[in-house]
């Protein structure tokens, strides 16, 4: 049971306490770049969780192996297997989403997130927990690409994943779906994130007092 709820802090620690993107502040130019539509945001997401989980994994099995002189060498082969694997599944499946994201696609590899997990949690850490801290940080960063498009998309086009929310009679504002907008979004949803954080800590840290 002690062991269920440790792979659960690890996996809810990427969600919230340490968000890669409103938290840590990590994959910034990702997050800004994709972030024009839902759509967008959410595959994003979802092929960068794959690389973090499949490569805190492999780096995890192959800790013992790799020398610290080349550790980082060696963790960026491994991120760009994965990376490689993702491009392709999607440029054969998902040609239109493929085409969206462009270059970000194989700039994953050098992706602060993937780096940052394999060299402070992979890097030191059972496979089973790597695997877990890779998918709580990889939904974290979805759950933020997601929002943020969601939010671009709707106030830049009135819609949602493509689909009409606020009608044929709503004026579009360019100006969300433009790298100013990218920076004025992300600066407010990190502003709110942050204060809703900070409250459940105290929250959190009042009832410890109380318990005691």
């Amino acid at each position: 049971m002690s062991e269920k709820k440790s792979l659960g802090k690890v996996f809810y620690n990427g969600i919230i306490p340490e968000n890669p993107t409103f938290r840590l502040v990590l994959g910034t130019c990702p997050t800004l770049a994709v972030t024009t539509s839902a759509l967008n945001g959410l595959g994003m997401g979802a092929a960068a969780t794959f690389v973090l989980v499949c490569s805190n994994i492999a780096i995890s099995l192959l800790r013992k192996f790799i020398p610290d002189q080349v550790r980082i060498p060696a963790f960026i082969v491994v991120i760009c297997t994965f990376v490689t694997m993702v491009q392709l599944l999607m440029q054969a499946f998902v040609p239109s989403l493929y085409e969206s994201l462009g270059i970000f696609i194989p700039l994953i590899v050098v992706n602060c997130i993937i780096l940052a997990r394999a060299e402070a949690f992979a890097s030191k850490n059972a496979p089973l927990a790597s695997a877990a801290d890779g998918l709580g940080m990889g939904v974290g960063f979805t759950l933020a690409l997601t929002l943020m498009g969601s939010i671009r998309e709707l106030i830049g086009s009135g819609s949602v994943f493509g689909l009409s929310v606020l009608g044929e009679s709503y004026e579009p504002m360019i100006l969300i779906v433009l790298a100013s907008g990218g920076f004025l979004t992300f600066g407010l949803l990190l502003g709110v994130f942050n204060l809703i954080v900070k409250k459940i800590e105290k929250k959190k840290a009042l009832k410890e007092v109380q318990a005691a």
